[in-house]
């Protein structure tokens, strides 16, 4: 039996395949192990993971193949790896980035740019086997540009500015009752401030017909563009293929932003899981 899992900083999704056949689907809070040490995952896999695994399954677990946000060193995978290994110790191990996740579930075999828009964001040049490029992500403090993370910051910070028009300042407080203490307690004290952040981008969804939140989507696909998808040498040459919810939300303004730098979007997919799941069973 194979487990696979594709984790964002908000959630992961998790397949068991017996012979190629999914026989298993589950889903647990995500996991980043820039914020999350192995303990910490241990933990959260322990109560929201192990137990929708049978112990038949778990003793017939053979590998493992995680992807995950975070794990863009060989330090922050082996954090994720001791998790799973202290509680699966049956199977082999393989932790890699969620950016090749996005790679081979979007572009496959074939040459291309991969984006991940979810939580945080990312993006690499990848020459159909393996990714040979990729635009430092500076993570949700530094960076994040067009993810849910950084597109919620933005909305909070013209909140505590007095910048958002009346009406939407007034919807905004309303549905959320939150004060500058609350955020910036959320944002400086507490853990995952990239998950309080993207929290808020269903509220930009539901008001999106606002002239003001459009901008703010824009500015922030453009911000992303500008730092990352042009960072790479011919760019216009490469279909993009565009990852994750933020991407399919705010398709909209994706595309528009992308035909504006002279880029063409192959496909925008939600999860990657089901590429994932073809990758590994041929």
């Amino acid at each position: 039996m194979k487990l696979i899992a594709d984790s964002g900083s908000t959630k992961t999704h998790w397949v068991v395949l017996n012979n190629n056949e999914v026989v298993l689907e589950h889903h647990t809070q995500g996991i980043n192990p820039y914020y999350q040490n192995t303990e910490a995952i241990e933990t959260l896999l322990r109560a929201e993971l192990i137990p929708a695994l049978s112990p038949n399954i778990c003793s017939a677990l053979k590998q493992i193949f995680y992807y995950g946000a975070g794990c863009s060193s060989p330090s922050l995978c082996t954090i994720v790896e001791n998790s799973l290994r202290s509680l699966i110790d049956n199977a082999d191990i393989t932790v890699n980035h969620d950016l090749l996740a996005a790679a081979r579930a979007g572009c496959g075999n074939q040459k291309g740019i991969a984006i991940i828009l979810g939580t945080g964001s990312n993006s690499c040049l990848y020459n159909g086997t393996d990714i040979i490029a990729n635009q430092p992500s500076l993570g949700f403090m530094l960076g994040d540009e067009g993810s849910g993370g950084y597109i919620g910051k933005q909305l909070l910070i013209h909140y505590l500015y007095r910048e958002l028009p009346t009406d939407l300042a007034e919807a905004f407080s309303n549905t959320y009752q939150l004060n500058k203490e609350n955020i910036l307690e959320h944002i400086y004290q507490k853990p995952m401030p990239n998950r309080f952040a993207a929290s808020f981008t269903p509220f930009i969804s539901k008001h999106l017909a606002h002239p003001y939140l459009q901008q703010l989507v824009s500015d922030a696909f453009d911000a992303f563009f500008k730092h990352h998808v042009s960072s790479y040498n011919q760019y216009q040459q490469y279909p993009l293929a565009a990852i994750g919810s933020i991407a399919t939300v705010f398709e909209k303004q994706l595309r528009t932003t992308a035909k504006r730098y002279g880029v063409n979007i192959s496909q925008i997919i939600k999860e990657p899981i089901q590429g994932l799941i073809q990758f590994h069973t041929l």
